[in-house]
């Protein structure tokens, strides 16, 4: 694999720091299924909506997601599903290091 750029691997970082609480990592699970509403995501995830509406402007400010507006409504969804990819990949890594702890 090629060596990044330093740009490259600013924004990495940035992606990364993005989607690492535990609050995203719940936001961008739930819309692997698709666009959602503010008040859904805040009721699924069980958020007060002022507390997801703060952490959806966050990950739409860094490009993990992206939104539309209907009227009162603001909608949600995955900007890059790339995203997606790498949590299924840190979840597998962790899933692999249980494994290996366990034998």
């Amino acid at each position: 694999m090629p060596k990044m750029s330093e740009k490259t691997v600013q924004d990495a970082a940035e992606t990364l720091k993005a989607v690492a609480h535990p609050v995203r990592l719940q936001i961008v699970e739930l819309l692997q299924e698709g666009e959602k509403s503010v008040g859904e995501i805040a009721q699924k995830i069980g958020s007060k909506q002022s507390i997801t509406s703060q952490q959806l402007s966050m990950m739409k400010d860094r490009e993990v997601l992206e939104c539309r507006r209907e009227g009162a409504k603001v909608y949600y969804r995955i900007k890059n599903p790339n995203i997606i990819k790498l949590l299924h990949c840190i979840y597998k890594h962790r899933e692999n290091s249980k494994e290996t702890e366990n034998n």
